[in-house]
């Protein structure tokens, strides 16, 4: 469970909690807590004057505190301050992972005066720290456990603003912890029928339409590209379509698309063993898509919204696609399979052949598509791929905003000849060269009825490493996107 948050207006010095944490930027001073540094005898003044703390991004300082009041104080670093809102959310996960380290129920964090958009930021930063996934790990011995980070205090002046600051902060962290939770399950337990039932627990809480479509189903619609995938598999492949009608009747929908491949061994072109296991990751696009929509849904935004997934797991067999194989996909194009590997972008052609029949205004997909992607761009920025320069510009914003940042990559169409096919319309990947590239050429040539953009998550949507702020495993991405990029579309 995330902890509870709140703010509370107290002074600093004689706020009661286990740990106050204390975001400082670089080359920092005590101006802003000079009742504490009094009460603490000039520890912290000490510190700072003799650079054993010098606010660095990430470092951390902790020490004793007082008889009343706080009773450990943790400065944290921000560094040099360019994103101000950025730098609080990094500082507030910092402070709820040690938090939960030092077994402390209760976190309280100041910062100085904050913007309501700081403290949303830093309401996010909170529950993204407090979060973690224990379900299938056997508790420890009680002598040996560590009591979970239950509440935080955000020490803020209380207002109109600041309140409603909150609640969008507390409903976007927990649209991340969700996709996060989808993410960390393993494949045997997050399937398609895990993810459209997770769907339907969402649209019923928060009163949207809910379609899903199995096997038949698709049949019934001649998605052979999306198909051609499951047919390896004996689970019920799923397109999960969730309607949120919170704008006007009739009002074009922002529609989010989401890869929901909860386990892709490659199919017939089978990966190699190792690492193999991290590929109950590639349905981050789809985890991103319902903590979207769980976000938005809690945050009752004023606008329309579409949230489609395919869901299904790409497994060898004797029923599985060949190399060579051409299926027709449901907007009517053959595509010759050249790698079973390649089956993200057969998923996602016939679920953004599907998105047209709700008339959107603007549609995103989000996919871990390419290693390619990894190569260009590594595990630090997510590839954006689209033809509007506007529409490239609003995503990027959106994602720099949520504090996952994007980089425009080329979608021209002298890359569309590396992907033509001897025997069909189209094939389903160009090679190596510009891999991330064809692919999504790929997509582009079943989005035409409408404005679309392309984000290649498979840099971004998790990590091998700690990195600081989050553990390893999966960082929410691209839920923060996804909803900044449908709140903006409200100004």
């Amino acid at each position: 469970m995330p902890p509870e948050i709140q703010l509370n207006n107290a002074a600093v010095a004689s706020f009661d909690a286990p740990l106050l944490a204390i975001a400082l930027a670089d080359n920092p001073n005590t101006s802003a807590v000079t009742d504490l540094d009094a009460a603490l005898g000039g520890s912290l003044k000490r510190a700072i004057d003799g650079r054993d703390f010098r606010g660095a991004r990430d470092e951390t300082l902790q020490f004793s505190g007082l008889e009343s009041g706080p009773r450990r104080i943790l400065l944290v670093g921000m560094g040099k301050i360019e994103d101000r809102a950025g730098s609080l959310r990094r500082a507030a996960a910092i402070a709820a992972r040690q938090a939960r380290k030092l077994g402390s129920t209760h976190v309280a964090f100041h910062a100085g005066a904050l913007t309501a958009p700081e403290i949303e930021a830093v309401a996010v930063g909170l529950i993204a720290g407090g979060w973690e996934y224990k379900d299938l790990k056997t508790p420890p011995p009680e002598e040996e456990r560590r009591a979970p980070l239950a509440r935080a205090t955000i020490l803020a002046e209380t207002n109109d603003a600041s309140v409603k600051a909150l609640e969008s902060g507390v409903a976007i962290g927990a649209g991340h912890s969700l996709a996060r939770t989808l993410a960390f399950m393993p494949g045997n337990l997050c399937t398609p029928d895990f993810l459209a039932s997770t769907a339907k627990e969402i649209t019923d809480r928060h009163g949207m339409k809910l379609t899903v479509l199995g096997r038949k189903e698709m049949t019934d619609e001649g998605m052979g590209s999306f198909l051609s995938v499951a047919q390896g598999t004996p689970q019920d492949p799923k397109l999960i379509a969730i309607e949120y009608s919170g704008g006007k009747p009739g009002d074009k929908p922002v529609t989010l698309v989401g890869k929901g491949l909860c386990f892709d061994s490659g199919g017939i072109s089978i990966k190699p063993a190792q690492s193999m296991e991290d590929m109950k990751y590639d349905m981050c696009g789809a985890a991103g898509v319902l903590g979207a929509l769980d976000a938005i849904g809690r945050m009752k935004l004023p606008i329309n919204v579409v949230g489609l997934i395919g869901a299904t797991t790409n497994m060898p067999s004797g029923t599985a696609s060949n190399p060579g194989d051409v299926v027709k996909s449901h907007l009517g194009k053959f595509i010759e399979i050249i790698n079973t590997d390649a089956e993200g972008r057969l998923v996602l052609a016939d679920v953004l052949s599907y998105a047209r029949r709700f008339n959107p205004a603007v549609v995103i997909d989000a996919a871990t598509l390419t290693g390619a992607i990894v190569i260009a761009l590594g595990h630090t920025a997510t590839g954006v791929f689209g033809t509007d320069e506007k529409l490239i510009a609003e995503v990027m914003a959106a994602g720099k905003k949520a504090g996952e940042p994007g980089w425009a990559m080329p979608l021209w169409d002298d890359y569309k000849d590396l992907i033509k096919s001897d025997v069909a319309d189209i094939k389903n990947s160009g090679g190596r060269p510009a891999g991330a590239v064809t692919a999504a050429m790929f997509l582009k040539e079943f989005t035409e009825e409408y404005p679309w953009i392309h984000l290649d998550i498979a840099g971004t949507a998790y990590s091998e490493h700690d990195l600081v702020a989050i553990p390893k495993g999966p960082t929410g991405v691209p839920t923060g996107t996804f909803v900044e990029f449908v709140r903006g579309r409200l100004t």
